[in-house]
This record gives C-alpha cells, structure tokens and sequence, in this order.
C-alpha cells in the first residue's frame, strides 16, 4: 500500500496516501492555480475569482452528484442531457407563467422536480431493473435530450432581469455563486457522516458481500442517481443564471467532464472508493486548465493539443491514486 513517511521534530510519522484519494488532485490544483497566476496576476483579484467561481461552479456541483454514483459502483452518463431538459424547462415554464417572482419560484421548483425524478428513473434502470449502467444510461440521455429538443428545438428563451440580478447578487453579504457552492459543499460533508455514505461504499466496494450482509444495495442505488438527478438541476439553474435563455444541446458536453473530475478527484471507477472533496478540486482542476490554455495565449492549432496532454497527464495521476491495492 502507497506511504508516504515525513520526518519532524525527530519523530517519522508516517501518512497512508489511501486514506486522502484527493492529495493529487490538491497538487494538481495548487500547481495550476500559480501557474495560471503568473501568467495572469489579476487572477487572485476578488473580481476574478468571483467570476471563475461561476464559470466553474455548474461543473463542481454536477461532478459532486456523479461522484455518489461512481462510488455505488454505477455511472451516469445522462447526467448532461438531464442539465439541457431541466435548462428548457426552467425557462419555458418561468415564461409560461409570466415571469413573476411567483413564476420564477415555480419554475425553479419545477426544474428541481424534473431533475429528481430523472434521477429516479435511472435509479429504478440500475437499481431496480438491474440493467447495466453505461447501456441504460446511454439510453435514458437519448430519452433526455429528445425531450429537451422537443420543449425546445433550438435555443432561446429569455429569462426575468429579477433572475439575473438575484443570481449575480449578494445574500447575507455572500454572492449566491459562493452561497450555492458553500451549501453544497456543507450537504456533502453531512452526507458523508451518513449511514447512506457508508452503505454506498461498501456497494461499490463489493455489491455481492454487501447484498449478503442485508444492505438494501437496490435502494441505495437508487438514492445516489436520485442526488446525481438533483445535482444537474441545481447546476443548470445555476447555468441559466449566467446565460439567461435555454439550450437543448448545451448539457452533454458536461458529461464526459464530470467523469473526468470524478477520477482526478482519486475515485476509483470500479466504486467503493474515493472522496466527495478530490471531486471538487478534479472539477476545480479542469476549470483552471481551460483557463491556463487561454491565459497561455497559445496557436489556436496547438491548444486541444497541449490542454489534452495536460488532462491526460492529470487523469493518469487519478487513475493511480485510486487503484485498488
């Protein structure tokens, strides 16, 4: 098993690198985060922060909600068409019924609910009718996205000033961007004190022995597609605030980003092992690398090229960390 020993004040401690799955990713971070601030000195500016926190914000909330998937021994790869439905929606029925605050309250709350219940369905794919993750849930992003089409066949939609200046503002002196990212971070770490937190790893970890240990290994896989369903509504509520109008097509590309967040965060993609806070900071990481490639002011021609190399590089790292022993 992977050590590493320090030595202080003359004494060896010695710290089981297995126990914190996230320390490449911290690395990773701390690494691209003074890079990006020696090309760009105006990136630790409050401003600038502020504003990086909202790109980045969708993405860290999507990979948190994948994270409790992947660690149930499942995967969701519908989670981005989940993001363009709720995203139509909340702006068709904001519009529909008249764009008041009232309106806006329901369209939220019915943006939410959308997103519950597609959780749920995947959940009862998996969980229930014990289909295989990856077939059932590229199937249920088709079902997605050919919904999400059908509310809306091409972007559009506009969305109440009362939203954008809600989003974009303060509560109780905090921007709701870093309110929302503070909320989450606080509902992970009471959910990772859980029984559920517990159940959910040693169901990924070995589905079998915890079946026969009497784990309800059915429900909790479902419960962790429903927290996956929720986490893509929030986010794509949060994505409305920043462009202010649907877009069908706007979820997928998110998908394959959060899978890639989950495993530099150290989470193994086999379940049963890996950590709420690696995936933040491998969601965190993948904002700062885009952000490095721009700042970087490299040939057009050569940026896929480099910022490939870099996640690569990065994911191989979180592919070690999270090997099973």
């Amino acid at each position: 098993m992977s050590s590493i020993t320090a030595v202080a004040s003359g004494s060896k401690i010695s710290v089981n690198l297995r126990r914190y799955p996230y320390w490449l990713a911290g690395a990773v971070f701390i690494a691209l985060f003074s890079i990006n601030v020696c090309l760009q000195p105006r990136f630790i500016e409050w401003g600038s922060i502020q504003s990086n926190l909202t790109t980045y914000l969708p993405l860290i909330i999507l990979t948190t909600g994948q994270t409790y998937v992947v660690l149930g021994g499942s995967v969701d790869l519908s989670i981005g068409a989940i993001v363009s439905l709720v995203n139509v929606l909340g702006v068709r029925s904001i519009e529909y019924l008249g764009g008041s605050p009232t309106a806006i309250l329901e369209g939220i709350g019915l943006s939410l609910a959308v997103g519950l219940g597609a959780g749920f369905l995947n959940g009862i794919a998996v969980g229930l009718l014990r289909l295989q993750p990856i077939v059932a849930m590229f199937a249920t992003s088709i079902v997605f996205s050919g919904l999400a089409l059908y509310v809306m066949p091409q972007a559009g939609g506009t969305l109440p000033d009362s939203y954008f200046q809600t989003y974009s503002g303060s509560i109780l002196w905090l921007p709701v961007p870093l309110l929302i990212l503070i909320v989450t971070l606080v509902a992970t770490t009471l959910v990772s004190k859980s029984r559920f937190y517990t159940y959910l790893l040693a169901t990924g970890g070995n589905g079998q022995a915890a079946f026969q240990t009497g784990l309800p290994i059915k429900t909790i896989r479902v419960q962790s597609h429903i927290i996956a369903g929720l986490a893509a509504a929030v986010a794509s509520l949060c994505i409305l605030g920043e462009t202010g109008s649907g877009d069908p097509l706007l979820g997928p590309a998110f998908t394959l980003s959060t899978v890639s967040g989950v495993v530099l965060g150290g989470t193994a993609l086999s379940g049963g092992f890996g950590s709420i806070t690696g995936s933040v900071l491998g969601a965190a990481t993948l904002g700062l690398i885009n952000s490095l490639i721009f700042f970087s002011k490299l040939p057009y021609y050569l940026q896929p090229l480099v910022q490939g190399v870099i996640l690569l590089a990065a994911l191989a790292g979180g592919v070690f960390v999270s090997r099973k022993q």
